[in-house]
């Protein structure tokens, strides 16, 4: 999987799948930068499908910084596997978060941005 940076993403050509992953802020500042995934080499029986795949995903990130726990708990698990398995670290990762959030919700003024130091 091929990981891209912020406005980086502007100069990837259309053929290529580009899809959102997490938006990241030092703790020290107020500036964000967000990760995205570049899908280079998609299966070959994943093409009828690829335009759902990625409007789920999409759903994902909007609904996860939504605090839509349900959704997210629901849909992640059907894209595990697509994209060549490529995605699948982030997909288990953030259904773990998505779980923890489930039990202990974030502060009211999380905005769906992870912090590094």
């Amino acid at each position: 999987m091929n990981i891209i940076f912020g406005d980086s993403v502007n100069t990837i050509p259309d053929y290529y799948i580009v899809l959102e992953l997490d938006t990241f802020r030092r703790n020290a500042s107020s500036d964000t930068i967000t990760a995205y995934c570049l899908v280079e080499k998609p299966a070959v029986n994943e093409f009828a499908n690829i335009e759902s795949y990625k409007k789920i995903h999409e759903d994902v990130i909007k609904y996860y910084k939504l605090r839509e726990w349900n959704y997210c708990e629901q849909a992640i698990p059907g894209l595990v596997g697509r994209w060549g398995g490529e995605l699948d670290t982030f997909y288990t990762n953030l259904l773990e978060r998505v779980r923890s959030f489930k039990e202990s919700e974030p502060p009211s003024e999380w905005d769906g941005v992870l912090l590094k130091d």
